[in-house]
């Protein structure tokens, strides 16, 4: 895997990796805001694997999906600088003709075994989650990948 970054001038700058770009930028007054900060770029990322995940999974099951977000919170840290995530909560959202057991059964298996930005952010933050399917909460739980083996 491999990506560029570019500076476009004060803070904003453009990633480019596999033909595709994404710009971003700081806040005023450092920056102009024009982009997603680092930071709102990391719950993009986290949600995007996570999302894509759930979605492989339901269709594999087949799931009618009708509608599907994520919707991410970072809680900040406080104080001295590095200003990092404190805690970050996932909270899928599914709309359809979907069976509950198998929705809340595919975010576990994301958030426990497939999702490699979620297990690389939960090394420093918990990530808690909460599944919603048609409105109606159906489950939570929390990131929870084991350490890799890296015995000879």
């Amino acid at each position: 895997m491999h990506l560029d970054l570019s500076w476009n001038g004060k803070m904003a700058f453009t990633a480019r990796a596999g033909g595709h770009e994404v710009l971003s930028d700081a806040r005023t007054p450092i920056g102009e805001g024009k982009a997603m900060s680092p930071k709102e770029l990391l719950l993009a990322a986290v949600s995007g694997c996570t999302a894509m995940d759930v979605a492989a999974l339901l269709r594999k099951h087949r799931q009618p999906l009708q509608a599907f977000e994520v919707h991410a919170d970072a809680s900040l840290s406080q104080g001295s600088h590095p200003v990092t995530f404190s805690e970050v909560t996932l909270v899928y959202d599914v709309q359809g003709e979907v069976d509950p057991a198998v929705v809340l059964e595919a975010v576990k298996l994301s958030q426990t075994r497939f999702c490699g930005v979620s297990a690389m952010l939960s090394r420093a933050v918990p990530i808690r989650y909460e599944v919603r399917v048609n409105g109606t909460a159906v489950g939570t739980g929390q990131s929870d990948f084991e350490a890799p083996d890296h015995q000879p």
